[in-house]
């Protein structure tokens, strides 16, 4: 599989096996409730539609969501790290198990975020 640069796997300290993944999002808000969902994922980035409004957090808040459903993880292991107030941000997902040289956690990450993809 080609490295994507939308999905960094980022190891965390030696004293840990658990890292976090990276991913570089662009977010589309105000969708409609049916289009919302993991639009489409390319070499560079991830597209995501949500339903809630850009205004006081509220798309972060459903981007936050829309990870935590799709990876099934815990929404407190998803948090927006990068581009608040943009369309363009970084969503880092926590608590990642190394597998191998973090090849393998991105493959597995990238076909839970491909089978999401409405």
């Amino acid at each position: 599989m080609a490295s994507l640069s939308a999905i960094r796997y980022v190891a965390a300290s030696s004293k840990s096996a658990l890292g976090h993944i990276y991913l570089q999002c662009h977010v589309k808000p105000g969708a409609r409730k049916q289009r919302q969902g993991i639009v489409s994922i390319s070499e560079n980035i991830i597209e995501v539609c949500v339903a809630a409004q850009a205004r006081e957090g509220e798309a972060n808040k459903a981007v936050r969501e829309l990870f935590s459903v799709a990876l099934k993880c815990p929404k407190s292991d998803v948090e927006v790290v990068r581009g608040l107030k943009s369309r363009d941000k970084t969503v880092a997902i926590a608590g990642i198990e190394m597998k191998g040289d973090g090849q393998i956690s991105i493959s597995d990450i990238l076909t839970k975020l491909q089978s999401a993809i409405e």
